[in-house]
């Protein structure tokens, strides 16, 4: 399906809305420069366009298969995958010392969303393999840095996160595989894994699995989990793939949509492995590579939102039934289909900023090592990852609308974005665990953080009156409701913040929305960007009062209804 990678709207964001020059000036980014930057985003679109975008529907019409114990990808897949590993991708901000780039997380996070628009299905594969590259970078020894990261990120090899269990899923400390000491200082690795994204494939030459297990006399929960690292083939001396490891594909999961991932049931017998980290430090090295992945996934939402957004417009442009007051016959130009149109380009606009502000944070807390870049960056990442991929869900749903009936005809394509999307808020710790993650975790400073964030939004709202008055005025009176709520909402015990945890992190995008579309419009007072604003500061924003009003009615009326009350009749 055709796609064009938002190549101008990034760059928009970058240049003109939020700061990233500042990068450059720092030792750490001093090569991530215009030039250089210009020359990534150009080519990163080429590459989307051209190459992934082409094979995205074969993965839906031709899904990833289990032949004789081997996974075969989607047609075009594995070219596809090639072009990624050829150009340097996967290593984009990996370290230098390994082959990587070193490039900013901000350019990362562009790519993860380009890539996911133009074919999400195939780009889990080098998303799992980035955030495997970031765990091993924090917590391995020198020695197996030495011999994964370099095929790691040449895309030679790839890597997975072996995390879930039948009876162990955002429980994580339930897991029972186990990890038994052999005399060579290997571990036999026995257990099985479910939801294992690229599990197995026919892409590259191996597959380095991060498997959570416990050692013999582990203590119970999370406490007692160890990682580690099981390649599907064992390296020889050389560092090449060898024997084949005692592990296999069970079965491949049959879903709702991204056809072309192949979704494994993975049984690990005894297979060999190697410790990761500390022993029972196996959570925290997982989080390095969950964090990653979080911001990853919320690009993933934004991704697809953008694809199905492009798609509803052409038909909508193309599309004519019945009569408007433009004169014209196409639905562009009935009233509820612009509205619908104009919603979905200015909830994208507003996800894609809070995603590249997180990334920013990130980049600008590694250059500084400033405490307040790192909190903002925390901040931000349960707000990127449940508000891209929800926005995701959303896009695509109104896509299919504006599509009308042959939105549910599958030859379209339409639904495949619906489909596709609709893992994306489950993935990498559902939304509401993101939203509790954010009242309780990130709130843990008593609301600093936050306070810094919203202060910014009400000098630019300040800034803003004399030019754009109206739109000044309704952001800053939203960041001062979210401010109070705020204050409420750290004054409160742990439940009744996780009562309203969903409606508080929507409200907070809400004004961030809005905040960045402000932003926008100021770099033009008259021109699109403006009038895109006003959608959303007139349109959207206003949401933020009933979701905050959602978020302070706590937990009683919630556990007032017994489960008899949810019982239907």
């Amino acid at each position: 399906m055709p796609f064009t990678s938002p190549v101008a709207d990034v760059r928009f964001l970058l240049d003109k809305v939020l700061g990233y020059d500042r990068l450059a000036e720092t030792d750490t980014f001093a090569e991530a420069g215009a030039d250089v930057t210009e020359a990534i985003l150009s080519e990163l679109g080429r590459l989307c366009d051209e190459v992934l975008a082409p094979v995205n529907r074969n993965g839906d019409l031709t899904p990833a298969k289990l032949e004789n114990g081997v996974v075969r990808t989607s047609p075009g897949f594995k070219d596809a995958y090639q072009a990624i590993a050829e150009g340097g991708w996967l290593g984009i901000s990996a370290t230098p010392e390994f082959g990587g780039m070193g490039l900013p997380q901000t350019l990362n996070t562009a790519m993860n969303e380009m890539m996911s628009g133009a074919n999400l299905a195939l780009q889990l594969c080098p998303l799992l393999s980035q955030g495997q590259i970031e765990a091993l970078e924090h917590h391995a020894s020198d020695e197996l840095k030495a011999l994964y990261l370099p095929k790691l990120i040449s895309g030679q090899w790839t890597g997975s996160m072996n995390l879930t269990e039948p009876q162990a899923g955002s429980d994580v400390g339930a897991l029972s595989t186990k990890a038994v000491e052999k005399d060579d200082g290997t571990f036999a690795i026995t257990g099985q894994k479910i939801y294992i994204t690229w599990g197995d494939h026919d892409v590259a030459e191996n597959v380095c699995h991060l498997v959570l297990a416990r050692l013999p006399d582990a203590a119970p929960g999370t406490k007692g989990i160890s990682l580690f690292m099981v390649p599907k083939l064992i390296p020889d001396a050389e560092g090449n793939p060898g024997e084949r490891n005692d592990l296999r594909v069970v079965s491949l999961e049959h879903k709702l949509g991204i056809h072309g991932s192949p979704t494994c049931v993975m049984s690990f017998e005894g297979a060999k492995g190697w410790m990761v980290g500390k022993p029972n430090g196996g959570m925290a090295a997982m989080f390095t590579m969950m964090n990653n992945a979080r911001l990853g996934v919320g690009t993933q939402g934004i991704g697809v939102a953008e694809a199905a957004y492009q798609h509803a417009l052409a038909y909508a442009q193309e599309r004519k039934q019945g009569k408007t007051p433009m004169g014209n016959t196409a639905i562009i130009d009935h009233a509820d289909v612009r509205r619908m149109l104009a919603v979905m380009r200015a909830e994208i606009f507003a996800a894609r900023a809070i995603a590249l502000e997180c990334g920013l944070a990130l980049d600008m807390g590694k250059a500084t090592g400033k405490d307040s870049w790192k909190a903002r960056a925390a901040l931000l990442t349960p707000i990127a990852k449940a508000h891209g991929t929800d926005i995701g869900c959303e896009v695509a749903s109104m896509g299919v609308q504006v599509h009308g009936g042959m939105g549910f005809i599958e030859e379209t394509g339409a639904a495949q974005y619906f489909r596709d999307v609709r893992i994306t808020p489950i993935y990498e710790g559902t939304n509401g665990i993101q939203a509790m993650d954010l009242v309780a975790r990130k709130m843990m400073d008593g609301g600093e953080a936050a306070a810094r964030l919203l202060q910014e939004v009400q000098d630019n709202a300040e800034a803003a009156r004399g030019t754009l008055p109206e739109l000044a005025e309704a952001t800053w009176e939203a960041s001062e409701t979210l401010r109070e709520a705020t204050e409420w909402l750290v004054a409160q015990e742990m439940n009744e913040r996780f009562a309203g945890a969903v409606p508080y992190l929507r409200a907070f995008a809400r004004v961030l929305g809005a905040h960045y579309h402000l932003k926008a419009a100021m770099v033009d007072p008259e021109g699109g960007r403006a009038r895109l604003a006003r959608v959303f500061i007139e349109r959207i924003l206003p949401e933020h009062a009933a979701l905050l009003a959602q978020a302070r009615s706590g937990a009683g009326p919630l556990y007032d209804l017994s489960v008899e009350d949810l019982q239907t009749a």
